[in-house]
């Protein structure tokens, strides 16, 4: 067995009353050991060193306490270094543990963010409804575009307020299905909805605009088409073309019908114009003329009361004056007359027109 002991000195164990127990002879590299009968266990032992050039050696006294008190200190020796160690790694995991100054400020700063995220999705949802509220007022207003055009319809008699009306909510139902969950929409199918919808009333606006273009054109054309006579209620009293003179008895020509009446009532455009004409004529007495366009006048005489004034816009179905006798006349009548292009033309053929 190497023992330390090298070429440079001799150990020699020896029992302290002088009997040889073991001797280590030093070598080049190692020391051989040679044990001998005469040691027991409870002998007491010296330990001499003696250099290799024989000098003074040097002896180390041992015994059992002396070997005790060794044991006892090496093994303090290992517990301090090993409570010592204990100690240096609590005291390093009690430093990377955070005091509650620390934590406190740790959960601080967690809150400041979730307050920020919260700030921020809060600022994107607002976002969201602005937009969501721009469309809706978009929708709204176009809304009430088609609400007016169908109010138009109404009015000029192309449907009917019974069967369209525009002042209710469009009437809906059915049954509710108890086996489905009625589940609320989410915020991008309520998006596609609102893009569905947004795309259904352009459409629409755009055909009910044609539409309305189509029936503007057609209530104009019906409006200033001329036909129906001019009074609400009465009867033919002189026909258009040659009579007898009321006055002389002569054969006379008559550029236009005579319809007789209660005084007073009411004289009516036969369709829609501009008055061209409204005061006081030589035989036709109180004169009122409209120009329907396209060289077509009408012309309603013997009023007792002219109720419009030159260029005033008149509507077919318009009281424009009262039934009189002003002017050449025997009695409350009116006299009325058609012409085209400066010619007249015989009215009963308006009067017997069928409405378009």
């Amino acid at each position: 067995m190497s023992t330390g002991c090298y070429d440079f000195f001799q150990c020699v164990v020896v029992a302290k009353d002088s009997r040889p127990a073991r001797k280590f002879s030093g070598s080049q590299h190692y020391m051989d050991m040679v044990a001998t009968p005469y040691m027991t266990p409870n002998d007491d032992m010296n330990v001499i060193f003696v250099g290799k050039s024989h000098g003074q050696p040097r002896t180390l006294n041992l015994n059992a306490a002396t070997i005790a008190g060794l044991f006892l200190g090496v093994m303090a020796v290992v517990l301090a270094a090993g409570w010592g160690g204990y100690r240096f790694a609590m005291e390093r995991v009690a430093a990377a543990e955070p005091t509650e100054s620390e934590l406190v400020a740790e959960w601080r700063a967690k809150l400041q963010e979730q307050k920020a995220e919260m700030d921020r999705v809060r600022q994107d949802v607002d976002l969201q409804i602005d937009a969501l509220t721009l469309r809706l007022g978009r929708i709204q207003g176009s809304l009430l575009r088609l609400d007016a055009l169908g109010q138009r319809f109404v009015e000029s008699g192309i449907v009917t307020s019974d069967e369209f009306n525009f002042d209710q909510p469009a009437a809906v139902g059915g049954p509710e299905e108890g086996g489905l969950s009625a589940d609320s929409f989410s915020a991008p199918e309520l998006t596609d909805m609102i893009d569905q919808i947004e795309a259904q009333i352009e459409d629409r606006e755009k055909q009910l605009r044609l539409l309305e273009k189509v029936a503007s054109r057609q209530k104009l054309e019906d409006d200033l088409y001329v036909q129906g006579r001019p009074i609400t209620w009465g009867w033919l009293s002189s026909k258009y073309g040659y009579r007898s003179d009321p006055f002389t008895g002569k054969r006379t020509w008559h550029s236009g019908v005579d319809l007789a009446g209660k005084d007073g009532s009411d004289i009516i455009a036969v369709a829609s114009g501009v008055v061209t004409y409204a005061d006081e004529r030589y035989g036709y007495g109180n004169l009122v003329e409209i120009d329907h366009g396209e060289g077509l006048v009408t012309r309603y005489a013997h009023a007792k009361t002219i109720k419009v004034k030159v260029g005033e816009i008149v509507q077919k179905g318009q009281s424009v004056a009262l039934m009189g006798s002003t002017g050449r006349s025997t009695g409350p009548h009116v006299h009325f007359e058609v012409i085209r292009n400066g010619k007249p033309e015989n009215p009963e053929k308006y009067i017997r027109r069928a409405s378009r």
